[in-house]
């Protein structure tokens, strides 16, 4: 093929309890890239819209085209190519705008090679894209948005990489408000050391939720989706997130927390749960004064895939 069309989910980074280990496919929006098979080696920017109107233009500093170089360059360079994003996932939102933009680059350039590689083989190619934003990279936005659904990393070295069992009819809502967190500076934030009693609830949440995902139980799932190691530390930066989880947790949610770093604050709920916890959490930040958009996708979504190419880019 001379040119191949492909998209990825935004993400929500931690998915609450799972700091740095777990991430979850958002399938509200999507980044999309057009990548153009080129004579000349190398990688080159396109044409920018969506959400944004320009982007940096080097392996450098995008991780689009830092994830497509990287592919290149352990394919062996074969050609160059020229990627065209449409960014329809927010930046500085905490929904993983960076990883998808680094997913759905190296689906695309990988759709151009003789002989791709499976789509879990990818994950490397775009963790150099998302080092471009956070150094090093973190795994759950890139893997969430890559192989969907809800991802756990079980070991970084060596790669072992698991989807979770979603329990059907759970949805996500998500309120995105109208501030920027940047995930550097929320990171730095972080304790370095932190209270063995909260190591040990922390412990308990997590099995509580991937046991209760594994198992089907909401009772577990509700018991465990809740962040008592990082959200304390990160709550300030978002005034309002007492009264938006609150409100959530009111109107039956089964938990409710940042995305990733935030601003975001996402909830899951059961489907007849999903337009009440939504309209719940709007009205909490229309009283704390700030206008959030509210975004919803099935708990389990579709992560990156190829898209039919309409016309040349």
């Amino acid at each position: 093929m001379e040119q191949a069309k492909a998209s990825a989910p935004a993400s929500i980074g931690n998915v609450g309890v799972g700091f740095d280990v777990m991430g979850q496919a958002f399938d509200a929006a999507r980044d999309t890239i057009v990548a153009v098979r080129e004579a000349e080696p190398g990688v080159r920017l396109g044409k920018v819209s969506g959400l944004v109107e320009s982007l940096p233009d080097s392996p450098e500093s995008n991780t689009a085209l830092a994830a497509a170089a990287a592919l290149l360059s352990a394919a062996g360079n074969p050609f160059g190519v020229r990627l065209a994003i449409d960014k329809g996932v927010p930046m500085s939102a905490g929904m993983g705008g960076s990883a998808a933009s680094a997913v759905a680059a190296a689906a695309a350039v990988n759709a151009l090679l003789p002989t791709p590689y499976a789509i879990e083989d990818l994950l490397p190619f775009a963790l150099e894209g998302e080092r471009i934003a956070s150094d090093p990279p973190h795994w759950d936005n890139v893997m969430a948005s890559l192989l969907g659904g809800l991802v756990l990393a079980a070991s970084e070295v060596p790669p072992l990489v698991r989807k979770l069992p979603v329990p059907q009819g759970i949805v996500t809502i998500l309120l995105h408000p109208a501030v920027k967190t940047e995930t550097k500076a929320a990171r730095a934030l972080l304790a370095k050391q932190v209270a063995m009693p909260v190591v040990v609830e922390h412990s308990r949440r997590i099995a509580a939720f991937a046991a209760g995902c594994a198992t089907g139980d909401l009772e577990l799932i509700r018991a465990g989706l809740e962040d008592v190691l990082v959200e304390p530390q990160r709550a300030h930066l978002l005034p309002p997130l007492g009264a938006v989880k609150a409100a959530a947790l009111g109107a039956g949610a089964l938990g409710c927390s940042f995305s990733g770093s935030g601003p975001s604050v996402f909830a899951w709920a059961l489907e007849a749960d999903a337009d009440r916890v939504e309209d719940a959490m709007s009205w909490a930040f229309v009283e704390a004064g700030l206008a959030a958009r509210a975004y919803r996708a099935p708990a389990d979504s579709p992560g990156a895939r190829l898209e039919r190419v309409k016309e040349i880019v």
